[in-house]
């Protein structure tokens, strides 16, 4: 494949995509960046200002000046993706048993409502693990792993559906007040005959 293929089929990656601010990225995200990165060395070299670059590949001006500096110090293995920014504190069967744990819900460990909270979970991993994470590190971790934070409905667990069904059915027609007749009127308070 051609370097030209290759920047053109990011520059239609990049006018899609914003990349996500903080850490947590796969190792295909952490590739992309890098291809960003190495995007930027040709524009280096054809002395595109810095402004422009940022905005063609709708990055920041300071990456772009960050990424300047590392390049003509160290060329392009520079700009090279020097892997994951943190090693996980968790191994992976510690990663399996998390994953199977936050499966078979909060109830199954110990908590009385269906819901998972980051600062639950932390606690989760330091009671099954000894391994103290921050909230945001919880967070971050539980993106790598491929969970996404959910909002359930708001319901009450003794709701009985037949009940309310019945009650719009035959108590809200009563209770609800009767529509105004559509007769000719006035649409004037203060003056009922004038229309």
């Amino acid at each position: 494949m051609s370097a030209g293929a290759d920047t053109s089929r990011f520059r239609r990656y990049a006018r899609y995509v914003r990349y996500g601010q903080g850490g947590g990225l796969t190792a295909e995200g952490r590739r992309r960046r890098e291809l960003t990165r190495l995007a930027v060395v040709e524009r280096f070299e054809q002395r595109v200002p810095v402004a422009v670059i940022a905005a063609e590949l709708r990055v920041s001006e300071r990456s772009v000046q960050r990424w300047r500096r590392a390049w003509e110090a160290g060329g392009v293995p520079a700009l090279a993706s020097r892997g994951q920014a943190a090693r996980c504190r968790l191994d992976d069967g510690q990663l399996a048993e998390l994953d199977r744990v936050l499966e078979a819900g909060p109830a199954a460990s110990g908590w009385e409502d269906q819901r998972w909270t980051l600062a639950r979970i932390r606690d989760l991993i330091a009671a099954r693990f000894t391994v103290q994470y921050t909230i945001p590190g919880v967070w971050y971790l539980l993106r790598r792993r491929g969970w996404s934070c959910q909002l359930g409905a708001r319901r009450a667990i003794e709701r009985d559906d037949g009940a309310v069904e019945v009650w719009k059915k035959e108590a809200w027609p009563r209770v609800k007040a009767p529509r105004r007749p559509s007769a000719a009127g006035s649409s004037s308070r203060t003056r009922p005959a004038s229309r």
